[in-house]
Order: C-alpha cells, then sequence, then structure tokens
C-alpha cells in the first residue's frame, strides 16, 4: 500500500501532535528532561545534577556580565519548537533578547542568538549528534556545547545547506581553562566542574 504524500505529511503531524501531548502530560512528573527529534522523544536523565546544573550558573552569569543589558542568558522555559520539522527541544541556556521572550507558547528558535548545551553523562550523543542535526536545521545560528566528561567543548556557527540538510560549517574546539566566544561575547571557561569517574 502506497501513502500519498498528503497523507504522509498529515500522519507525521498527528505523530508529532500525540508525542508532543505525551511530553507535556509528563511535566514535572517524571525525572529528567523530554524533548522532541526526528528519531521521536528523547529521555535525558541529566546525571549527575550538581556539575551540570553549577556548569549552567556559571555560564550564565559569565556571559550575562559581558552581554548588553536586553540580552539575557536563559535556563528554563519554554521549548524551542518547529512543529512542521517535528522538532522540540529546550537547550540548557538560550542566548536571546529579553524582547524576544514576550509573549506565549514556545520560542521561535531563529530569535536565538546562541544554544548551549552541558553534556550529560546519560546520553552524550542527545548534545554531540542529534542536536548538532537539529538546531541547524530550526535555524540555531551558534551551537556551543560543554562536556563534563572531558574537560572540552565546541562552538559552531555558519549555517550552510548539505546534501544532509544545514549543518555547521565552522566548529572551534576549546578545552576547560581557556577563554571561549560565544556569538560576541568571549567568557573564561575556568573552574567549570567536572563530573567525577563512574565508581568513585
Amino acid at each position: 500500500m502506497t501513502i500519498a504524500p498528503d497523507n504522509a505529511q498529515q500522519g507525521a503531524s498527528h505523530l508529532y501532535r500525540a508525542m508532543r501531548d505525551f511530553v507535556e502530560s509528563t511535566d514535572g512528573t517524571l525525572p529528567g528532561k523530554f524533548e522532541i527529534t526526528k528519531e521521536g522523544i528523547v529521555l535525558d536523565m541529566m546525571s549527575p545534577v550538581r556539575p551540570h546544573e553549577l556548569t549552567a550558573l556559571r555560564l550564565r552569569k559569565r556571559l550575562e556580565k559581558v552581554m548588553p543589558e536586553e540580552i539575557v542568558a536563559h535556563t528554563g522555559e519554554p521549548d524551542v519548537e518547529v512543529a512542521p520539522e517535528g522538532i522540540m527541544r529546550r537547550p540548557d541556556i538560550m542566548v536571546i533578547a529579553e524582547a524576544d521572550m514576550e509573549g506565549e507558547g514556545a520560542f521561535d528558535p531563529r530569535t536565538l542568538i546562541a544554544a548551549i548545551e552541558i553534556v550529560s553523562r546519560s546520553n552524550p550523543d542527545n548534545d554531540w549528534v542529534t542536536k548538532m542535526r537539529d538546531y541547524p536545521l530550526i535555524g540555531i545560528p551558534v551551537y556551543a556545547i560543554f562536556d563534563p566528561r572531558t574537560g572540552t567543548g565546541a562552538v559552531f556557527a555558519d549555517i550552510h545547506p548539505t546534501p544532509d540538510g544545514p549543518r555547521y560549517a565552522t566548529r572551534k574546539d576549546f578545552v576547560y581553562g581557556e577563554d571561549v566566544t560565544i556569538g560576541d561575547w568571549t567568557i573564561s571557561t575556568d573552574d567549570l566542574p567536572r563530573y567525577e569517574p563512574i565508581g568513585r
């Protein structure tokens, strides 16, 4: 049996709506963070929580010291969403103009100046693989990854078309202790926590 393109698109839309309804129904009742990607629902347990959250806090404070007052490093809800692409994500930190936070519903990812993720021990591929595909696809211009497992990271920018869809053309790697530039702002990566080896 062949499904006509319109029916396939409608089916994909219904599937996305069902996944979105499920994610909304779990809000605050289950541990971790649910997101929707091309493969379906992703659960990030964000373990261990303290180094992850301390990294987010220090990065947010450092960025807000150097950014103009009207730009914020937001660490919370709502998600960023592009329903036609079937993608709903919640970056750990969203660099965004305060004015673009007004209104109702999810953020338009194209209003973000940058998205920052702190890699979780439980699901590192979510940050290094699937978000590397999703974020340029939905138009987030800069994507920075901080990896407490290794004390390294990378900043990606310059979205360009490829046969596999939009991808970042520029990658700048860094190690903790170096200064890193995200968008127009440079901050220190000194004293960012690392995950302790498993078993300690």
